[in-house]
């Protein structure tokens, strides 16, 4: 397996892990809106709490099957598919409540880096 790809999936893993274990209340300036944590920033964007609970869990676990897809490559594709859907998602939500660009740099980083782990495989580079 590609090195770069692998190197990929731990950083969007421990990202996703950072974002939604390590500092769900702490204060980032990529923060939607006027946002202060996590629950602040959903609110922002005027999604209700259950919103912000499913998309937790599903970043969490779409951690998780990043570092497994290390030994399971074809997870970690279909998983990177999923990651880069719902970082644009919360682009889009950044463009909803006019944030400037600089907000949206993580989702776009994650972004990138999931449409790497799926398509390097796939073009063999």
């Amino acid at each position: 397996m590609n090195i770069a790809v692998q190197v990929a999936q731990v950083i969007v893993a421990v990202v996703l892990f950072s974002v939604w274990i390590v500092r769900p209340r702490l204060q980032t300036p990529y923060r939607g809106g006027d946002a202060k944590n996590l629950k602040e920033e959903f609110a922002a964007y005027g999604l209700p709490n259950w919103f912000m609970i499913l998309i937790g869990t599903l970043k969490v676990s779409a951690g998780i099957l990043l570092i497994i897809g290390l030994w399971f490559p074809v997870v970690a594709s279909y998983t990177a598919i999923g990651v880069a859907i719902l970082m644009a998602g919360a682009i889009s939500m950044h463009i909803k409540v006019k944030d400037p660009a600089v907000k949206s740099f993580p989702a776009l980083t994650l972004l990138i880096l999931s449409l790497l782990i799926y398509f390097l495989p796939i073009i063999n580079i």
